[in-house]
């Protein structure tokens, strides 16, 4: 936790996307949000960690969007994996239907099957903090020693 935290925030200040708020569709983003809201603390405009439901529920708050989340919030949408990107583009389209500002996507890996264009196609930035492929470079390079 505490790694990816900081990691979480360092891609962010270097991408300068100044986000109010951080989160994804529950449940491969929630660890990472909250992860990173967890290292914002020490900052002086700490990150508030939401999560996005795959639907809004039939009963209690009924929203879609759970958490510290207002509608003009700068967000971070985070994943855990970009495979197809569809993950990514639903919590964009509730963070968007709900006033929010989407600034950018972090992911943890990109596995490189398309999903990071998709994503960029409808206009976002999009960081990951690994690539498949250097992962596997990695391992290879790790088997040699």
């Amino acid at each position: 936790m505490s790694l990816i935290g900081q990691l979480g925030l360092d891609i962010i200040a270097k991408a300068d996307w100044r986000p109010e708020a951080i989160g994804g569709l529950t449940l491969g983003a929630d660890p990472i949000a909250y992860a990173i809201s967890y290292a914002s603390a020490r900052l002086e405009h700490p990150l508030r960690a939401f999560t996005v439901r795959k639907q809004a529920k039939s009963h209690g708050t009924g929203n879609q969007i759970e958490g510290p989340f207002s509608s003009g919030d700068r967000v971070v949408i985070v994943e855990d994996v970009i495979t197809t990107g569809n993950s990514a583009l639903r919590a964009i389209d509730a963070v968007e239907a709900a006033g929010g500002i989407v600034v950018g996507v972090l992911a943890l890996v990109d596995r490189e099957e398309g999903g990071r264009e998709m994503i960029a196609a409808r206009g976002h930035d999009v960081v990951a903090a690994a690539r498949v492929g250097e992962i596997i470079e990695l391992q290879r390079q790790s088997d040699n020693l």
